[in-house]
């Protein structure tokens, strides 16, 4: 049998496949294996690399398979769908995982460890409970609107919602002042476990040397911090601060063909918790400076007086995530350059 160079894995519940390849590019095996058998089989063979698909369970099998003494490298799904040839299969996913893998320069994703899943998926938890509050928060508000009960949008509103559940004399009938209790219950219990969850993500943060100094960044706070240290890749997988926007995806898209350079919208490429977070940040900045002023003079001052205000929030955003890959490869804290001139 000829020797294995690589081998690429197609990821599944049940019913994983595996493809090898020799080092020239030609099929050694395709097996079908169980999640039972897959480390027997790894174990088994000589230390090759193995390549996979950066999608559910991809981290847990990545840190297993390396400790056997295989070269694991893990793949964004985007990159590898270009390397299927026809029809789509397990044994055709598993090929182009293989081939994609063999790229000289193909873009592999970090294998996270178990406590950086474990910090990511506290911040996904928070995520998902802020949505469903707003979502019970907009269904009561539209509730009580059918009634005549008019409240604006907006958390900072929810006591009125309650008073409105509450009082006698907004004279809802009994049926909807139970629902509404219910609802306002709801709320208030969403409203505990986030705010237990910023605690949480709060002494992380403020535990974590990388995130207090990326919390000097104005527009930078313990959420955004934990964000960052949690789900971005190493410093120095990029070379400068310029790929690390554009990897957040706050740059603009390119369609460019015969020498003339076409940009357009944020590509929205990356991290979009990341690209989120450092946008809301910098809306803050803007919305502040805008009101007291911005240093004369200063990069934001200027752009606030020729531009949008959200389009220099977006652009702000691209500065800070470069400040942020700064910080986070070589160290120190965020200086304002005015303060750093004088």
């Amino acid at each position: 049998m000829k020797e294995v160079s690589i081998i690429g894995l197609d990821l599944a519940k049940n019913v994983i496949q595996a493809h090898g390849a020799a080092p020239d590019g030609s099929v050694v095996f395709r097996r079908k294996l169980s999640r039972g058998q897959l480390l027997k089989f790894f174990a088994d063979q000589a230390p090759c690399t193995v390549a996979m698909e950066a999608c559910a369970g991809a981290h847990h099998w990545a840190r297993a398979i390396r400790s056997l003494g295989h070269e694991v490298k893990l793949i964004a799904p985007a990159y590898v769908k270009p390397f299927v040839k026809r029809q789509k299969n397990d044994a055709a996913d598993a090929e182009a995982i293989a081939e994609a893998a063999s790229r000289p320069t193909m873009r592999f994703v970090e294998p996270k460890s178990e406590a950086q899943q474990a910090a990511a998926m506290a911040y996904r938890t928070r995520d998902l409970l802020v949505r469903q509050r707003t979502q019970t928060i907009n269904a009561l508000r539209a509730h009580l609107a059918e009634f005549d009960l008019v409240v604006p949008t907006g958390i900072t509103h929810v006591g009125r919602l309650a008073a409105f559940v509450e009082g006698d004399e907004s004279g809802l009938p009994e049926a909807a002042t139970a629902l509404g209790r219910m609802l306002v219950d709801q709320i208030e219990m969403l409203g505990s476990q986030i705010e237990a969850l910023d605690k949480e993500l709060r002494v992380r943060a403020s535990a974590d040397d990388t995130a207090r100094r990326l919390m000097t960044i104005p527009g930078v706070g313990p959420i955004t911090a934990a964000a960052l240290t949690t789900f971005a890749p190493p410093a120095q997988t990029f070379t400068k601060g310029r790929d690390f926007a554009a990897w957040v995806g706050l740059t603009p898209r390119q369609h460019s063909s015969g020498g003339k350079g076409r940009l357009g919208k944020t590509s929205k490429m990356g991290q979009r918790n990341i690209r989120r977070l450092l946008i809301i940040g910098a809306v803050a900045v803007v919305r502040w400076a805008a009101r007291k002023g911005a240093p004369e003079g200063s990069w934001l001052a200027r752009m606030i007086d020729r531009k949008p205000r959200m389009l220099v929030a977006v652009a702000l955003a691209n500065r800070m995530a470069r400040v942020a890959w700064a910080l986070m490869r070589n160290g120190g804290e965020y200086r304002d350059p005015a303060l750093a001139a004088q």
